[in-house]
């Protein structure tokens, strides 16, 4: 064994020792600060934010708790506060804490960091939003403003609806697309079932708006239907023209 390996091996050894001396609601926190964020686990970090566990459970246990009962955190992060807050050893507080970190997260995973926003590609357009939409329990309807050069204007949500179905008035899109000053507008929604197939009624509503927007001036780019981590461009399926 070279000698890196065997300091590195070292290292290792004397970093595990440490942290099994740690008393539990001491070890996320201290582990983080000697060794950085990257080696915590999912409950580890979890741990940090709830700060401590209850009667009975230390704040490792109730971490691990709370991962198991949702089946890890793609699935908890879909949870609303009031369904965290009912499990064995998180409060309100606690799975109010939990959402603001998650929310934050979704909102850093959007942010690209510049100034414009490109948007010509099916790609690009869930790159930005589906990190926003993918973990949603409900389906929401947003609608994407940009200009000439397919440069990110703003966007607005729409209307949040059940499980299955949003509703959509077209021509309140088409109003906001034009106090937008819109040229172009990609739709989106979600399909918190995973299946990313355009219903009917999908369907019928892009068939509408391209065909209202192509009276007032404004092109329907696309219309996005975003499920967990897979997306589907009603373009490419030849929906849109």
């Amino acid at each position: 064994m070279s000698e890196i390996n065997l300091k590195e091996t070292e290292y290792i050894s004397k970093a595990a020792r440490g942290v099994r001396n740690m008393l539990p609601d001491e070890q996320p926190r201290e582990k983080l600060m000697k060794y950085g964020s990257d080696v915590l686990t999912d409950s580890e970090l979890l741990a940090i934010l709830l700060r401590s566990g209850t009667k009975g459970m230390n704040v490792m246990e109730t971490s691990r708790h709370l991962l198991e009962t949702n089946k890890g955190l793609h699935r908890l992060v879909r949870c609303d506060w009031q369904e965290i807050s009912r499990i064995k050893g998180i409060g309100k507080v606690k799975a109010i804490t939990l959402m603001a970190a998650f929310e934050l997260a979704r909102r850093l995973n959007q942010d690209s960091g510049k100034e414009k926003v490109m948007l010509h590609q099916p790609d690009q357009v869930y790159g930005y939003f589906g990190p926003m939409m993918r973990d949603l329990t409900k389906e929401i309807f947003i609608v994407a403003y940009l200009n000439s050069a397919k440069v990110l204007l703003g966007y607005d949500r729409i209307s949040v609806g059940g499980t299955n179905a949003t509703i959509v008035d077209p021509p309140e899109v088409l109003r906001r697309s034009v106090m937008n000053h819109a040229h172009g507008i990609i739709l989106l929604h979600n399909h918190p079932s995973g299946n990313t197939t355009p219903s009917r009624s999908d369907i019928n509503l892009t068939q509408r708006l391209v065909e209202g927007g192509r009276m007032m001036g404004i092109q329907v780019l696309d219309h996005i239907i975003v499920a967990g981590f897979e997306h589907t461009s009603l373009r490419d399926k030849g929906i849109i023209t």
